[in-house]
């Protein structure tokens, strides 16, 4: 049996990996393209906003991939290779990875590539024997990715890593020098502008068998080596709302908001400086349409206009939001969050800028 390529995507948190995978998705070439989507947080919210299709496989996961050894991704690759046997899934040929924009490269590759993590299992040699890492794909935003290269090392470990670098936001922002930048810490990159009348995602799909030789400098030595971050378990236990420094703040509620409410709270969530605000996402049900859920998107300190779906993804309606950073408060972001039905109470922005209770 020929092995199955997978696709590899990453790219910090809000490069826009989503939004590109949805492009991809949006070939009929790749109808019969099965998903991992690796979620930061024990709230998944990236898979509802994929556009999945009727008959793609999809498997979610939650907590970082690259925490855990690559295990749940193998795990994940060996419940896919099982639908496929036994019929319950629909056949697919071909897997992307959707990780966390947290997620540490190297400990992933070490989990596809021939040399790497050692099978501990009957089923990780199946999944060996049946998948091949084909290409790793980066989503970088040029527009914030100077600030996350000098916080966050595993932005650079994965455009280190990666074939190709999709550039996203160049509609608002020059890429200035940041072409000659990126190849600076991977020779190899092939860079593509994900805003260009030209770029078709398609050529980011070319099947072919991974190699780290040639990238950036320290990417081989990077795959023997432990993670880019301390994961600050303080022993087994791992915390999936936590990855290092970061956090994920879920919120979720059954009862519709009031959509002025939803604004303002996320306005002056994002407007306070230095409060280590990295992503908020999610879907919020509002009392003027509750069946067309409110879609919430920031990045740092840029909020998005809420957009409006059509339905709830999966029919599953229910408010649900994560909000990510450091220094967090959140205890307090959920006070202000359950008090979104009365707006006599003032928000505590002052809270959230320092405590990560």
């Amino acid at each position: 049996m020929t092995a199955i390529p997978v696709t590899l995507l990453t790219g910090f948190l809000g490069a826009g990996k989503t939004t590109l995978l949805n492009r991809i998705l949006e070939s009929p070439d790749f109808h019969d393209t099965a998903l991992i989507i690796n979620e930061f947080g024990l709230v998944p919210v990236d898979h509802d906003l994929v556009r999945q299709g009727r008959e793609r496989p999809v498997v979610t996961t939650t907590g970082c991939i690259c925490c855990t050894a690559g295990s749940d991704l193998r795990s994940s690759l060996g419940d896919l290779l099982s639908g496929r046997r036994d019929g319950s899934l629909p056949p697919f040929s071909r897997v992307i990875v959707e990780t966390t924009g947290l997620a540490d490269p190297a400990p992933i590759l070490n989990s596809l590539i021939p040399g790497g993590m050692r099978a501990l299992s009957l089923r990780d040699h199946a999944v060996a024997r049946a998948f091949r890492l084909s290409s790793v794909i980066a989503v970088v935003d040029v527009e914030g990715i100077g600030a996350v290269l000098d916080a966050h090392p595993e932005s650079l470990r994965q455009i280190a890593f990666a074939d190709h670098a999709v550039l996203t936001r160049t509609d608002v922002a020059p890429a200035g020098d940041w072409p000659d930048r990126l190849r600076a810490i991977n020779p190899a990159l092939r860079l593509h502008d994900a805003a260009a009348a030209d770029f078709d995602p398609a050529c980011l799909m070319t099947p072919g068998s991974y190699s780290a030789f040639g990238k950036g400098e320290g990417a081989e030595a990077w795959l023997t080596a432990g993670p880019a971050h301390d994961h600050g378990t303080g022993g087994h236990f791992h915390d999936l709302n936590r990855h290092g420094d970061v956090r994920a703040i879920p919120l979720t509620r059954d009862e519709p908001v009031d959509l002025g409410a939803l604004r303002r709270f996320l306005a002056e969530l994002t407007a306070a400086p230095g409060n280590g605000l990295l992503r908020i996402k999610g879907l919020v049900a509002v009392r003027d349409d509750p069946a067309s859920p409110a879609l919430v998107h920031a990045v740092q300190h840029r909020l998005y206009p809420v957009a409006r779906l059509e339905g709830w993804p999966g029919g599953q309606a229910g408010t649900r939001l994560v909000v990510i950073g450091t220094h967090l408060d959140a205890a307090a972001i959920r006070r202000d969050f359950d008090a979104l039905s009365d707006r006599r109470q003032p928000f505590r922005l002052a809270a959230w800028l320092r405590g990560g209770s």
